[in-house]
């Protein structure tokens, strides 16, 4: 791996410490806008990075970075508790597991907006091209971790909107699934993918989970740059992974 593959690593594991506190921050406040304040006195009303971090969570996080240029991960799930909701349970659970994909969501395309903006204003010197890489980097870890928490599994977010969305007796089918779901994300996002290198598989769609998650979070942010959509793109793109011979 070269020196500048390492460089974007470190920004994608130090973005995703940052946007991590905002995604479960967003869980905890839409929580307690509800009227249910556990996840406040839980801790989780913060902005502070260690009572949000989850070991395999962060893990996750690191290796991806390194091996295929995406900070993914998840934090420690914040729990509501559904009887104390204005809105009512299920409703309120939604809400509640809506709040830190949306927030993420917001944040990351925000940040694609600053970065069209100022781009044109700053000069073309090494710090300035240290700092709109980074921004690209924080915007893509946010909006990466709108979609990955899309995906149906636990701890995810997606687990807990299907979980709700199911009627009652399917609901309880489901939850079982709580148990498997971290190895079933390991699974489809280190241990298949590598068989599939060793078996000459590893084009196979199923297999490129993280690049197509770190392309989606390039079209979206692309979308509200007010560029023609393809400039959006590869602007971004060059950003992301420029070379040693921009420095």
């Amino acid at each position: 791996m070269g020196l500048i593959d390492v460089l974007l690593a470190l920004m994608l594991i130090g973005s995703f410490l940052l946007a991590l506190p905002l995604h479960e921050w967003a869980h905890a406040q839409m929580a307690s806008w509800l009227g249910d304040r556990s996840p406040r006195a839980d801790g989780r009303q913060t902005l502070r990075i260690r009572p949000h971090v989850d070991p395999v969570g962060l893990l996750t996080c690191v290796i991806l970075a390194f091996q295929s240029g995406v900070g993914l991960g998840w934090g420690r799930p914040v729990k509501p508790d559904p009887w104390k909701m204005r809105v009512g349970a299920n409703g309120g659970v939604l809400a509640v597991a809506c709040a830190g994909p949306i927030f993420s969501l917001i944040v990351g395309l925000a940040i694609s907006v600053l970065i069209i903006f100022v781009q044109p204003l700053l000069p073309g010197n090494v710090l300035m091209l240290f700092l709109l890489k980074f921004l690209v980097a924080f915007g893509v870890v946010n909006t990466g971790l709108a979609i990955f928490n899309l995906i149906p599994l636990y701890p995810l977010d997606g687990y807990q909107i299907l979980y709700t969305l199911l009627p009652s007796r399917q609901a309880v089918q489901f939850s079982r699934s709580a148990t498997y779901g971290p190895f079933i994300i390991l699974a489809l996002f280190f241990f298949l993918p590598f068989l599939a290198q060793l078996a000459n598989l590893g084009s196979f769609p199923l297999f490129q989970l993280p690049t197509y998650i770190r392309l989606g979070a390039f079209s979206l942010m692309a979308l509200v740059t007010g560029q023609p959509f393809d400039e959006g793109m590869r602007l971004l793109e060059t950003l992301y992974v420029y070379g040693l011979h921009v420095f």
